[in-house]
């Protein structure tokens, strides 16, 4: 027969179950890193949960060239367009953000200040800095996810 306190303990083991699943579900889900290297470079970045972030994991690893661009980003080209994303104007871009051009097909890298423009897809940020991107020239970038 159960006792009393092996019956409270069960309860309170089988109550919290779920919710731990779900946590680590909901936790793995949102946990969508990447390692980018060219140069002598590695940098991490963690993706939004968007659907042209998760599209855009879905093709990783890639293996790429990554070139300058104007005066504030580095840009690289994917194998083909992404094609689920929005449209979604938005105020805050800064340094150190990773986007989408759709127009174009390619990834944006930025090292600067700069502002939303049309077709522009925010995907994330890199996670500890983008002092690498500074460095000028064309390069082969390779993706991998993490």
């Amino acid at each position: 027969m159960i006792d009393r306190r092996s019956a409270i303990v069960a309860m309170v083991a089988m109550a919290s179950a779920p919710a731990w699943s779900h946590a680590q579900s909901n936790k793995m889900g949102r946990a969508m890193k990447f390692k980018m290297t060219f140069s002598d470079h590695q940098m991490a970045a963690t993706l939004d949960e968007s659907p042209a972030s998760r599209e855009l994991f879905g093709l990783l690893p890639l293996d790429l060239k990554i070139e300058d661009y104007s005066t504030n980003e580095k840009i690289a080209y994917l194998p083909r367009k992404l094609t689920k994303h929005q449209d979604v104007p938005f105020g805050d871009g800064r340094p150190g953000d990773i986007a989408y051009y759709a127009p174009w097909g390619n990834l944006v890298f930025y090292h600067a200040d700069y502002r939303y423009s049309r077709g522009l897809i925010r995907l994330g940020r890199f996670d500890l800095g983008f002092e690498p991107l500074l460095t000028r020239g064309e390069f082969p970038l390779r993706i991998i996810p993490i």
